[in-house]
């Protein structure tokens, strides 16, 4: 065995680190049903949270749950922040998003846009990505999600801690193109044509 072994070893492994900084990275997580208890999240896989991938679609679960139970998303949400729960700051910030704009959370999945007032298909599908600045910080990720309602994406951003990726913060409340139940050309077309339930959809 060369004594230049472990030196040749330590160059791959800083070569191939750099490397993957560079390349854009995709995880795509299938759900067949939003869990709707905090009992339910820890049964998920994606529970382990060993990946900040894993953290960053189950905080749009967690905010979807939110948009129907503000306490039991609150639950969900202090799980995946860690040992501290939210502060009284983040719980208001959250009211104050959630106000009005429901469906926010449920844009992020497949195939929610404005024409079907953001309902996902089934099963709830959602991609997380990376870009080449994702890891710059180190103990930090943050990773971007496509929304169905906007032309840029959201983050999410993580920091390792031991062997887990709880949540740091996110920017998941942003404002995004209004459904078509609450364009006024659409509700006025629907009113019309008798078909008051066209643009109904199962989510706030």
């Amino acid at each position: 065995m060369s004594i230049f072994d472990s030196l040749r070893k330590n160059i791959k492994d800083t070569v191939n680190a750099a490397a993957s900084k560079l390349t854009n990275t995709t995880e795509t997580f299938t759900f067949a049903a939003l869990p709707e208890s905090v009992e339910e999240m820890k049964a998920l896989p994606e529970a382990a949270l060993d990946t900040p991938f894993k953290t960053a679609a189950l905080t749009v679960c967690a905010l979807c749950a939110y948009a129907a139970d503000p306490e039991i998303g609150t639950e969900m949400l202090n799980f995946l922040k860690g040992p501290q729960p939210l502060s009284g700051t983040e719980i208001s910030f959250i009211i104050d998003r959630f106000r009005e704009v429901k469906y926010v959370p449920f844009s992020y999945f497949k195939g929610a846009v404005p024409e079907n007032d953001y309902t996902p298909s089934e099963p709830f599908t959602i991609s997380i990505h990376t870009n080449p600045y994702s890891f710059d910080q180190d103990g930090y990720a943050l990773l971007h999600i496509h929304s169905g309602g906007a032309d840029s994406d959201r983050q999410v951003k993580l920091r390792k801690k031991g062997d887990q990726w709880p949540r740091r913060e996110q920017s998941l409340h942003p404002s995004i193109r209004k459904p078509k139940r609450e364009d006024p050309r659409a509700r006025q077309f629907n009113t019309k044509s008798g078909n008051a339930a066209l643009f109904l959809s199962p989510f706030p």
